[in-house]
C-alpha cells in the first residue's frame, strides 16, 4: 500500500505536488471525505439545513474544510514542483490575516495566465463556498491581484444561530 491509505485523506491546498497519476483515486477519496462532511454537518447542526452552514469541525479546521469544499466543486488546485516553483494553475487555501479566516488565491506557472483567470475563476470558487455557508468576500491585494477571505457566516456557523 502506499498513498493516501496510509497517510490518511488530505484535501489539495494548492501547496502539494501535482500527481496526475492518481486522478482517478483521488476523485473517489474526495467524494468520500466530502460526504463524510456533509454527514457531519447533519449529525452536529440543528436547524431545518443542517447541510447548509459550516460544522464545529470545519470552523476549527477553516483551511482544511474550505479545500475540500473547493476539491468536492471539482474546481483544480494549484501545485508546486520539487523546487518550490508552481507547476499547475488553480486554486491556493491558506490561512487568512485573522483566526478563523481562510485566503483563496488563484495560482500557475510563471506565463500560465493564471492572473487573468483569477477574475472568472475566483467568484467561481466563492460560489461553491457560498452554497456551503461560508462567506465569501472577493478583495483586491497588492499589484491588483484578486483573491477571496472566507469566513464563517454570521452567527457562528450554525443555522440556530448558536
Amino acid at each position: 500500500m502506499g498513498g493516501e491509505e496510509e497517510r490518511g485523506f488530505e484535501p489539495a491546498t494548492g501547496d502539494g505536488p501535482s500527481d496526475p497519476g492518481q486522478v482517478r483515486g483521488r476523485a473517489a477519496s474526495v467524494r468520500s471525505a466530502f460526504a463524510g462532511l456533509l454527514q457531519i454537518r447533519r449529525l452536529t447542526n440543528g436547524g431545518t439545513a443542517p447541510e447548509s452552514v459550516p460544522a464545529s469541525w470545519e470552523l476549527h479546521r477553516p483551511v482544511r474544510a474550505v479545500a475540500l469544499a473547493l476539491e468536492a466543486a471539482g474546481l483544480p488546485a494549484s501545485a508546486v514542483g520539487p523546487s518550490g516553483g508552481r507547476t499547475e494553475k488553480g486554486y491556493r487555501v491558506a490561512a487568512g490575516t485573522s483566526p478563523g479566516t481562510v485566503r483563496v488565491e488563484w495560482l500557475g506557472p510563471s506565463g500560465s495566465g493564471a492572473a487573468y483567470e483569477e477574475e472568472s475563476e475566483l467568484p467561481r470558487c466563492a460560489a461553491a463556498l457560498r452554497e456551503l455557508g461560508w462567506t465569501a468576500l472577493l478583495y483586491r491585494g497588492p499589484r491588483g491581484r484578486r483573491f477571496l477571505e472566507v469566513e464563517p457566516p454570521a452567527g457562528g456557523g450554525r443555522p440556530d444561530g448558536r
